[in-house]
């Protein structure tokens, strides 16, 4: 099948997460990545499991090539010159400055190549007083006031996978895709730029929305209120989760399921505003019924009842569910250390998925291919 960005080539000197996600976003659209790494090491995230093919990197670098170059070498530099020459987009992650002292500043290769769609990431943008700083996934998740909806002030621990990383690289992704459309209606290549802070600003819109328009600020447990969101440890000790929102028909169901339609009769359960007001008072009155029945028992009965709900479920339990089996979220592919396995892309065009999926390559892996030359050790570089 061909992607619907096939005959696109991207250059991507990225590393841990930002930039590798962006790149990683395009290749699964079927652009052409070629992963630009440092001799010997590579991107440092390769090292994260104590070989050069950890989890981690795995993560984030399907559907790509790899060469192994550093621009800061004069024969590199002419090899990573030909690349430019012929690349439609360029992704780095650096703080601002560090790519102009690595000889792949925007000015030099846009010179190279007029219509490069030139992709700069970093923590904190490149203006500013907080520019230089560094930052990774929990300083950004902090810096824009994400970070605070999520921690337990009873508990406080950071918790969750690296969404400040992830969403960043999604962004850049977004930011190259309308650039392309820029450029086929111009011809002309673009600077895209987009930082880890002003990316999860973005994302945490609804935070910042709530204190334009009302004065709020958020805590973790405002959404969740205004949502009525819940969950319950079964009788397993598994958990599940309810989304109840507004409409009446899901809590009369949810009512019915736990066997107590007279709740419903009770002052705090009148309206929508009583529901929210009395929202811990509803969780303790729910959670002992949950407490007597396993997971499965109580998936089955709001089944039949038209609860909104799901298992909290591991990631086990999502890749083999009926529901991700049925979808193929599921694929697949010989790997250079055995079978690799990920989760496709979540995007169809004309009903089909995108099912191919080639494996996160070794440390210079297309050396021969791209380059013409064996991989580089590091004293060689």
């Amino acid at each position: 099948m061909i992607g619907p960005l096939d005959g696109l080539t991207v250059i991507e000197l990225g590393t841990f997460i930002t930039g590798p996600a962006a790149g990683m976003l395009l290749g699964d659209l079927g652009a052409d990545v070629i992963k630009v790494e440092r001799p010997g090491t590579g991107d440092p995230f390769r090292a994260h499991d104590g070989d050069l093919y950890s989890a981690p990197f795995q993560t984030y670098n399907r559907n790509k090539r790899s060469v192994t170059l550093d621009p800061k070498n004069p024969e590199d530099l002419k090899e990573f010159d030909a690349l430019i020459a012929r690349a439609d987009i360029f992704i780095q992650n650096f703080r601002p400055g560090a790519a102009e002292r690595m000889n792949v500043g925007p000015e030099r290769l846009r010179a190279i190549n007029p219509r490069l769609i030139y992709c700069s990431i970093s923590g904190y943008g490149s203006d500013g007083p907080d520019r230089d700083k560094p930052a990774f996934d929990t300083v950004a998740q902090a810096a824009s006031g994400y970070l605070r909806l999520l921690v337990n002030p009873q508990h406080a621990r950071v918790v969750g996978p690296a969404i400040a990383d992830a969403v960043t690289g999604f962004y850049a992704a977004y930011g190259v895709l309308a650039a392309l459309h820029r450029r086929a209606m111009t011809g002309e290549g673009s600077l895209v730029e987009t930082s880890m802070l002003e990316a999860m600003c973005h994302f945490n819109l609804d935070d910042f929305t709530h204190l334009f328009a009302r004065g709020e600020i958020m805590g973790p447990t405002s959404r969740p209120h205004v949502s009525q969101s819940y969950i319950f440890q079964c009788a397993d000790d598994r958990w599940i989760a309810l989304h109840m929102s507004s409409p009446a028909k899901f809590w009369e169901g949810l009512a019915d399921a736990v066997g107590m339609p007279e709740m419903l009769d009770k002052p705090e359960f009148a309206t929508r505003e009583a529901r929210i007001a009395n929202y811990e008072g509803i969780v303790s009155l729910l959670a002992p019924k949950f407490a007597e029945q396993p997971r499965h028992w109580w998936l089955d009965r709001l089944a039949s009842f038209d609860v909104p709900h799901a298992s909290v479920a591991t990631s086990q339990e999502v890749a083999e569910s009926p529901q991700a089996k049925a979808l193929g979220l599921v694929v697949e592919s010989d790997g250079p250390q055995g079978l690799f396995r990920t989760i496709r892309s979540p995007v169809r065009f004309n009903g089909a998925p995108t099912q191919i999926v080639t494996a996160p390559p070794e440390l210079g892996a297309h050396n021969l291919e791209i380059l013409g030359r064996h991989h580089k050790l590091p004293e060689q570089a």
